[in-house]
């Protein structure tokens, strides 16, 4: 069975003026798809045709095979951020709300993902992780994924340029402060915390 584009899981317009319609279905319908699409081409024909995207993504690891794996990791990577985003502004509670109180409270928790997001050099990730209870904020460059971090993946942000430039051109922070004040999936982030796995694409 292919890899399948996952759908947003809200309208295309549902994130305007932050992250507008016209980004969405140019990152989404383009950006997203052509990267599944070439996925789906490494592995037809191949032992791996079939496999989740995450055994794609630790073979193509272990294969040294940079291709596929490039492919492979951005097409969860994309899935995630989306997943990462809401429509509405939410505010973390339970679990969570603690781990971010440990973390020095949610203002602080802001700030760091918005100056490692904003300080990151050329394209990549910046991700909320935990591990061992507690949160943390990393980066990822490129097509790197939830393997290469130190914790489990809660929450990621796009630093991509194409995640941005249509709306707020060069200025990075701008886009951070505009998702990060407002598009967060806090609840999203809560049900990885609980579930104290690897979030796994649809199938």
């Amino acid at each position: 069975m292919a890899i399948t584009l996952m759908p947003l899981p809200y309208a295309e317009d549902a994130l305007s003026p932050a992250i507008s319609a016209t980004t969405l279905q140019t990152h989404h319908g383009k950006h997203h798809k052509t990267y599944v699409d070439r996925t789906n081409a490494a592995i037809e024909g191949t032992d791996l045709a079939g496999k989740s995207l995450e055994d794609l993504i630790a073979a193509a690891e272990a294969k040294g095979d940079k291709g596929l794996f490039n492919n492979a990791a951005q097409t969860w990577n994309h899935a995630f951020y989306w997943n990462s985003l809401s429509p509405a502004a939410q505010a973390p509670s339970g679990d969570l709300a603690a781990a971010i109180d440990a973390f020095g409270g949610l203002d602080a928790l802001k700030a760091e993902l918005a100056a490692q997001g904003a300080g990151h050099f050329a394209s990549g990730w910046v991700w909320l992780t935990v591990k061992d209870g507690k949160l943390a904020v990393e980066q990822t460059h490129d097509a790197a994924t939830y393997s290469s971090l130190s914790g489990t993946p809660l929450l990621v942000i796009d630093l991509w340029e194409h995640a941005y430039y249509l709306d707020h051109r060069n200025v990075r922070p701008d886009y951070l402060k505009a998702v990060i004040d407002g598009h967060l999936a806090w609840d999203f982030a809560a049900a990885n915390l609980a579930s104290g796995s690897v979030w796994s694409y649809p199938a």
